[in-house]
């Protein structure tokens, strides 16, 4: 089988598709969210870094509060302000950004978007603009894969994952194998698309930084962050998934990871 290689992201240029293959029929990523927010009482002012097709932000807006959307792909910011109205949407990179200062209670970041900074630079240019970004005492939230997870442990790198779905008549099928760049300390993601209809295969590359949990919590510490939780679940894409009631975990050792930090009650960095 011959694949071509794509410059382009076959998901993130298909909001659409993005959506069928990643469906959130319940909210679940919105609601957990919203009660880690409304848990330690943020404001209504939240900016979700990374808000992709929208669906997480205009759950936050259904739940009361004045959100802003950012993204660095047109495509996702053009189907939000279509598909999930009611925050602003605004195009923005989260390895360094400039929204405001002191303007927003929360930055959002979910479904490991945090992990798309590779090189400590970038982790620093993240935070510091969440440091920026944030009023004194100002929440981040995110959600990731865990980094500790990989230490002695292949069962997510042992074989392909496949997935078979239909999207507008056409089933598409992705076949994404996971390896560990243990020098760069990236999780390398290789995911080749095949369809219906005789279709050239396409293979994608991309990756993940792998942060392990008393490196995120030095890295929040070093920029001002007090860490309120740390813990691997239960959250929106753990097993069992969390749900309305559920106290946050206590230990850091499943495959995803959850962080909910405050800033210290001064004035934004210049």
């Amino acid at each position: 089988m011959t694949t071509t290689a794509s410059a382009h992201n076959l998901l993130t240029d298909n909001p659409e598709l993005y959506e069928t293959r990643f469906p959130d029929p319940e909210r679940l990523a919105g609601r957990w969210t919203e009660d880690c927010l409304r848990r330690h009482g943020a404001g209504p002012r939240v900016l979700d870094m990374g808000c992709g097709t929208g669906r997480d932000a205009a759950r936050l807006h259904a739940a009361g509060r004045r959100v802003t959307g950012a993204d660095l792909s047109e495509a996702m910011l053009a189907h939000a302000r279509v598909h999930h109205p009611g925050p602003e949407y605004v195009r923005a990179d989260l390895h360094g950004f400039d929204l405001g200062r002191g303007v927003y209670d929360a930055v959002v970041c979910l479904d490991s978007a945090l992990l798309y900074c590779h090189t400590n630079d970038q982790l620093d240019g993240f935070l510091a603009s969440c440091r920026r970004a944030l009023s004194p005492g100002g929440l981040l939230v995110a959600e990731m894969r865990n980094g500790a997870y990989f230490l002695g442990r292949t069962d997510l790198l042992d074989a392909p994952a496949v997935h078979t779905f239909v999207w507008q008549g056409v089933r598409y099928r992705s076949t994404t194998t996971l390896t560990v760049d243990r020098t760069a300390q990236l999780l390398r993601r290789t995911r080749v698309w095949t369809s219906d209809g005789g279709r050239e295969p396409v293979e994608q590359r991309s990756a993940w930084r792998l942060l392990f949990p008393q490196e995120l919590r030095h890295l929040l510490g070093a920029h001002g962050f007090e860490v309120l939780e740390l813990h691997d679940g239960p959250g929106p894409r753990t097993e069992p998934a969390w749900h309305e009631g559920l106290e946050p975990g206590r230990t850091t050792d499943a495959d995803r990871l959850h962080v909910v930090a405050r800033l210290a009650g001064a004035a934004p960095a210049p």
